[in-house]
């Protein structure tokens, strides 16, 4: 018995190792990508940054291109990190049973994330401008969250939570209210407080999802973002 159990061990073992390796490298990364930025910063960079070997980073990740990636997944997960974020969320969508409550699931989830992964985005952003591979890692992840927010919303549908619409149109909504890039300028460039953020994400997600908006949920008096808001709502009502 003991000697089926010791190659067991010693895969969970070498698994963990893996692990700590990986999440050193994408530490580093993160590092050096936010001080130096992606272009100025090289493999051979992160690979002293991390203290292991350069061919460490190409077994245990890949590219330059591809640690980028890594870091914007170890951002999305957070704590629960190198968990992917699609798996341990399936979790949580599971013990929804209401449209309200797959709202208030989506603007937890999108307070919690977004200001961890706002400057990952940043990077990608700047990077996407002057590199090609850059900008290619940018669209396919684009694409890969909607296809996670578009298999989501089938899901639920299939559960009778969802409203009655195209899966790929309550996606696209999805997408674009909880994009990284709504936080920064709402929160970051605009000064919204976290918790207005979070609220205005719950109702936009109610309306998108035909369930009752929070309660208690206000615009405040903001002339600039009540007509940007309106005109959304709008768009949003033509398309759904």
């Amino acid at each position: 018995m003991s000697d089926a159990v010791k190659p067991e061990r010693r895969a969970t073992r070498r698994q963990r190792q893996a692990e700590a390796t990986q999440a050193e490298i994408v530490a580093a990364a993160t590092r050096l990508f936010f001080e130096r930025g992606y272009m100025a910063t090289t493999v051979e960079a992160i690979a002293e940054e991390a203290g292991v070997a350069l061919q460490t980073i190409y077994n245990a990740i890949g590219s330059k291109r591809a640690v980028l990636s890594r870091v914007l997944d170890f951002a999305a997960a957070g704590p629960d990190a190198p968990t992917p974020v699609p798996q341990f969320m399936a979790q949580r969508t599971a013990e929804v049973h209401d449209g309200a409550g797959f709202a208030r699931l989506l603007a937890d989830w999108f307070a919690e994330v977004a200001p961890r992964v706002a400057p990952v985005f940043r990077v990608i952003r700047e990077a996407a401008a002057v590199d090609p591979e850059a900008a290619e890692l940018d669209r396919q992840r684009a694409a890969q969250r909607l296809r996670n927010y578009a298999e989501g919303v089938a899901s639920m549908q299939r559960r009778g939570i969802a409203a009655d619409k195209a899966p790929d149109e309550i996606a696209a909504a999805i997408w674009s209210i909880g994009h990284p890039e709504t936080y920064r300028m709402l929160v970051v460039e605009q000064g919204w407080p976290a918790e207005r953020y979070r609220s205005w994400v719950e109702a936009s997600l109610s309306a998108v999802l035909r369930a009752a908006p929070p309660e208690g949920f206000a615009v405040e008096s903001d002339p600039g973002a009540t007509a940007a808001m309106t005109q959304s709502s709008e768009v949003i009502d033509d398309r759904f």
